[in-house]
């Protein structure tokens, strides 16, 4: 019997059902540990406070990994991508109401972007909140929480809590993935019951997403369509990489011999400098091929709905999608060979079906996308050999570049405005799952959640390249990443403001342009205080030496990019999402 069975058998309800003191007894603190732990639920990401201060002790004890942060969204996020890397899904641990609502909006961002997750929260007791009554952090959070992610469910009784949490698991990793919400009122945590019927109580998930075979009519469509193309193209999605359907995917692309264009989070699937990758030559690809094969990638804005300029003439070309979701055919263009179930199943029904008749692209599009890349290539390299203090975003960025190509196995965390955009088209990655983004969202914020749970979850290094803007969403979580002893390496490129550090207030007052930060601040100087590295680097060559030096220690380091004031665009490529006044324009 636990030490907290003991306290609540002596201070249970008048309510609860009478027991006998020669009974072995479990509560609801334990039944929560002993559901995840059956399920394979190793770590849990979490933000202490009442009333699950306890259930993180004991987990603990439990022998189970408790990672505490400082606040709940970084946790929430720290767990979303978590459940990416893993295909289970990460757990999130907060306090009721406003540690709820801090842990729900990671639990949104992660149902958007796929991400199976698990929220669970601490709440008040039903019969105040029904009524109103005013009870410590009052909250009706399940109906909150209802439209913003995949599943949402409240446990009243400790017997249900095993069924709950397979609930959870299944809903949270089967179909298309995402975030599910476990509401679990305080009283929940004292109720007891006999330690035998509790143990039979609790569900160990069974094939929790089990294969979905495409139709052989659709796979049989599909390659129809992909033989009459003359300019065909597959663009990977993060869903791709998700599906770590690796070997697959790689067979498909090589067998066929079609050019590939890998989405920011799935890059690694296959090397960018793998001779079929079209990245290089990206507008290009997009605009001029006839057919395109999406795998785990959405026509969202991300690639510009599927329309639009970046397409070339409308109707100029025909889609076939892979997706677990039917609903997502047709979203936003005609897809003519929809393709519906998990993509390792469906990548082998096409892998299958590239048969002795099928006929590699044309040479002339193959190798019109060649000479493209190749020109790219050669006019970016002087850009990123560029060796200047103050560094623009391409000196730095070819810094790091260098380092991650001699370390392919660390995982890459990457946020900000220019230093997102840019980084994604210069950093070339090499393996799967090693490139860690904002995904669908495009939100900021997710660096330090991303960068503490990569390295929890795979013990490799992190390098996490942070726009200075970016990385105060969540900066104070450099404490964690001191306090657990992560290697994680984190890069701020700091240019002293917003896209800019170079905006005045136009009025001409003492107060700063809402766009700048403090010049010249010293990011490296919080690592110290917490006991990390910290080092400044004022070019190129400094970036480089510090953060090979830091990849090798596994010391958290915190290094301080100082990048030109000038340097940056208004929102890197996406400036047109941030209209400009009719009326007025302002100063540049």
């Amino acid at each position: 019997m636990s030490n907290a069975a003991a306290t609540m058998v002596k201070n249970q309800a008048t309510d609860a059902p009478a027991v006998d003191a020669r009974q072995e007894l479990t509560d609801g603190f334990q039944l929560v540990i002993d559901a995840l732990k059956l399920n394979g639920i190793e770590n849990l990401y979490a933000v202490p406070g009442i009333p699950i201060s306890d259930l993180l002790r004991m987990a603990q004890a439990e022998g189970m990994r408790v990672v505490s942060f400082r606040h709940e969204q970084n946790a929430g996020n720290a767990a979303a991508i978590a459940g990416f890397l893993t295909k289970k899904p990460g757990v999130c641990v907060t306090v009721s109401a406003p540690g709820f609502l801090n842990g729900l909006t990671a639990l949104a961002n992660a149902t958007t972007n796929c991400f199976p997750m698990i929220l669970i929260s601490g709440s008040s007791e039903r019969e105040i909140v029904d009524l109103q009554q005013g009870d410590y952090e009052e909250m009706d959070q399940l109906a909150i929480a209802k439209p913003l992610c995949k599943a949402a469910f409240r446990v009243l009784h400790a017997q249900d809590i095993g069924i709950a949490v397979a609930r959870a698991i299944r809903a949270a990793v089967s179909g298309r993935p995402g975030g599910v919400y476990l509401d679990l009122p305080a009283k929940l945590f004292s109720q007891v019951m006999d330690a035998a019927e509790g143990a039979k109580s609790l569900v160990k998930v069974i094939d929790p997403a089990p294969a979905q075979l495409p139709a052989p009519s659709a796979i049989a469509r599909a390659l129809d369509v992909l033989k009459g193309a003359s300019r065909p193209l597959i663009i990977l999605g993060k869903g791709a990489a998700y599906a770590q359907a690796d070997d697959e995917i790689r067979a498909l692309v090589e067998k066929s011999g079609l050019p590939f264009l890998q989405m920011s989070m799935a890059k690694g699937l296959l090397p960018d400098t793998h001779p079929q990758s079209a990245g290089a030559a990206r507008s290009m690809v997009l605009k001029e091929a006839d057919v395109v094969l999406l795998i785990g990638a959405r026509l969202n804005w991300l690639l510009s709905h599927g329309k639009g300029k970046s397409w070339g003439e409308p109707g100029s070309k025909k889609f076939i999608q892979i997706d677990i979701e039917p609903k997502e055919m047709d979203s936003n263009v005609e897809i003519v060979a929809p393709v519906v179930g998990d993509i390792g199943s469906c990548v082998s029904a096409l892998l299958a079906g590239i048969d002795g008749s099928w006929q590699a692209p044309p040479a002339e599009w193959t190798g019109a996308i060649t000479a493209r890349k190749d020109a790219n290539i050669a006019k970016m390299a002087p850009k990123l050999m560029k060796n200047t203090a103050p560094m623009d975003f391409h000196g730095a960025l070819g810094a790091l570049r260098r380092v991650v190509k001699e370390r392919p196995d660390a995982i890459l965390v990457n946020e900000g405005a220019n230093t997102l955009d840019l980084a994604r088209g210069i950093i070339d990655m090499y393996q799967p799952r090693k490139r860690l983004d904002v995904g669908t969202w495009g939100v900021m914020g997710i660096g330090m959640g991303y960068a503490v749970a990569a390295a929890v979850e795979t013990g490799k290094p992190v390098l996490a390249i942070e726009g200075d803007s970016a990385f105060g969403f969540s900066g104070m979580e450099v404490e964690t990443v001191c306090r657990y002893n992560l290697p994680v390496c984190i890069v701020i490129f700091n240019n002293n403001g917003i896209y800019r550090g170079t905006d005045v207030n136009p009025t001409g007052g003492t107060d700063p342009s809402p766009m700048v930060f403090v010049p010249g601040s010293r990011y490296d100087k919080m690592m110290e205080a917490f006991g990390g590295v910290g080092v400044q680097a004022t070019t190129p060559d400094e970036l480089y030496r510090a953060v090979s030096e830091a990849m090798d220690s596994g010391k958290p380091t915190l290094i301080n990019a100082v990048i030109d004031p000038a340097a940056g665009t208004e929102s890197g490529n996406i400036g047109s999402l941030n209209p400009t006044s009719s009326v007025r324009k302002m100063p540049s």
